[in-house]
């Protein structure tokens, strides 16, 4: 089975030129609460989107899933989240949970309504996560490795990768039958990890998602629709015929591609 692929845009036409080419989910990007205190000196992606963005490329797409991240729980939570699942949201992830009760209440929020991811990027989180894989309602959980890099106060977020921790969040995710995939990719020979090397450590785990990065196709900084719709017909159509591929190798290959990706992870943090 491909691997379900996500790109944040609020953007209709480049909403519609993603999902022409294959990409599965358009991702809304709501979360700013904390988020520039916790990733301020990091070059990720801090989007401004809106609710009313919701609302446009909810009326953009035709074929592919719907996914809004919501704001950490806080006092207006519950408004918040109907006002996404109102508007048209398929999925609605929640970041920087860290309890149970947490996942509990923002569960009881959707009540249902649209599937519940967890983004998973905190310590406390991770300490319960045996216990929130026992609760139902839950349908899917993504590894956030730019905010649990940091809170293990790490130089390089693919260290999570190479020192198995992604590998033991994944197996008991994995072992419950949870749906679920960590961190994004970037066009296959491209990357300070290449997405060759990251998509194959995703088909190792057996990985079930994972977000198109910045590097895969940085639309704030391209100005031109042509390049951008032969960025994506090009890249996520070398990324299917490279998931053909990985499915027919033996567990040795991705052994030696996951030994290179230590190798690499290892050559960067030392820099």
């Amino acid at each position: 089975m491909a691997i379900k692929l996500m790109f944040i845009a609020n953007e209709p036409t480049i909403a519609r030129i993603a999902e022409k080419n294959g990409v599965d989910r358009i991702f809304i990007d709501l979360e700013v609460r904390g988020k520039n205190e916790r990733q301020g000196n990091l070059d990720s992606v801090k989007s401004h989107h809106s609710l009313n963005d919701i609302d446009k490329i909810r009326e953009t797409l035709t074929t592919s899933e719907l996914l809004v991240r919501s704001n950490a729980l806080y006092t207006d939570s519950k408004q918040e989240i109907e006002e996404i699942i109102s508007r048209g949201a398929d999925i609605v992830m929640l970041p920087m949970w860290t309890s149970t009760d947490d996942v509990k209440r923002f569960r009881d929020y959707i009540n249902g309504r649209a599937k519940v991811m967890l983004l998973l990027e905190t310590i406390p989180a991770e300490l319960v996560l045996d216990d929130v894989l026992e609760q139902d309602g839950i349908d899917e959980i993504l590894i956030g490795l730019n905010d649990l890099h940091l809170q293990y106060h790490m130089k390089f977020m693919f260290e999570l990768l190479s020192n198995g921790k992604v590998d033991e969040l994944i197996n008991k995710m994995k072992a419950k039958n949870k749906f679920c995939g960590f961190g994004g990719i970037a066009r296959l020979n491209e990357g300070m990890i290449s997405g060759r090397n990251i998509l194959t450590e995703h088909y190792r785990l057996k990985s079930d998602m994972a977000i198109l990065s910045r590097s895969f196709c940085d639309t704030a900084k391209i100005e031109d629709i042509q390049e951008i719709e032969q960025i994506f017909c090009e890249g996520v159509k070398e990324i299917r015929s490279f998931e053909k591929f990985l499915v027919n190798q033996a567990d040795d290959y991705f052994m030696k591609n996951h030994e290179e990706v230590v190798r690499k992870v290892n050559e960067i943090v030392n820099r």
